[in-house]
């Protein structure tokens, strides 16, 4: 009696049409998402999607707009969980972190369409589409573009290669030539390649660089008789 008693069916219908609203947008944004064979694909942002439109819904029910506002705060926190499953990250290399930025995206569509914004929920999902789809060609644009060294940001490493017995030696004249190039240095380590080579890499500071200038102090390098090989090295630091 007591179900009876609760059960209205002008909420069940607006629940409904507000899950199937969040179901279709994010169907769209996963389609997008499986197409490119991503981790969190179609499935993954559909449930997104659906269950924080859910929450909301029970959040509104409950207490009007405060339970709806309660809700929707954790659904942010919350969601920041399941997206750091879904990155991952190989040295200097970070995958997955748009497939995460989608699924809190995902979870915005969600959360709107859970408190009955529905055309704010469409527009979120163009949106999120269009950051996918349009944007891409610029983006390969622009990775495909010569890197310019004195306008990128990113670690710049000299190397190294001498005798074991020598290091201590070529560390302090790898010092002083970034110095004299005015280079400071944050570390240098030193790692054995073989019994006889020892590497020394020196990471400098500065995130951009005039690559004559680094040239210059690996050819200075070079010309010692304890240094058999020098070099430098850059990574983007995203």
């Amino acid at each position: 009696m007591t179900l009876m008693q609760r059960f209205e069916l002008s909420q069940l219908i607006d629940l409904s049409i507000d899950v199937a609203v969040a179901f279709v947008l994010a169907t769209l944004i996963g389609a997008e998402r499986q197409y490119r064979q991503r981790s969190a694909g179609l499935r993954t942002n559909v449930l997104v999607a659906v269950g924080a439109a859910t929450f909301v819904s029970i959040g509104s029910r409950l207490n009007a707009n405060a339970g709806a506002a309660q809700l929707a705060a954790y659904i942010v926190s919350g969601i920041g969980f399941l997206g750091a499953g879904v990155i991952m990250k190989d040295g200097s290399k970070v995958w997955g972190l748009n497939t995460a930025a989608t699924l809190w995206c995902s979870a915005a569509v969600g959360t709107l369409a859970g408190i009955g914004l529905l055309p704010e929920a469409v527009v979120v999902t163009m949106a999120v589409l269009a950051g996918n789809t349009l944007l891409r060609p610029l983006v390969d644009a622009i990775n495909r573009a010569p890197v310019n060294e004195r306008t990128s940001e990113a670690t710049y490493e000299v190397h190294v290669l001498t005798e074991a017995a020598h290091v201590g030696e070529v560390r302090d004249q790898l010092i002083t030539a970034l110095e004299n190039a005015s280079y400071p240095i944050r570390e240098v380590e030193v790692s054995e390649r073989s019994d006889d080579v020892t590497e020394l890499a020196a990471t400098l500071v500065s995130t951009s660089i005039e690559p004559d200038e680094l040239d210059a102090v690996a050819t200075a390098l070079k010309a010692s008789p304890l240094v058999s090989h020098a070099s430098w090295s850059s990574t983007t630091d995203d």
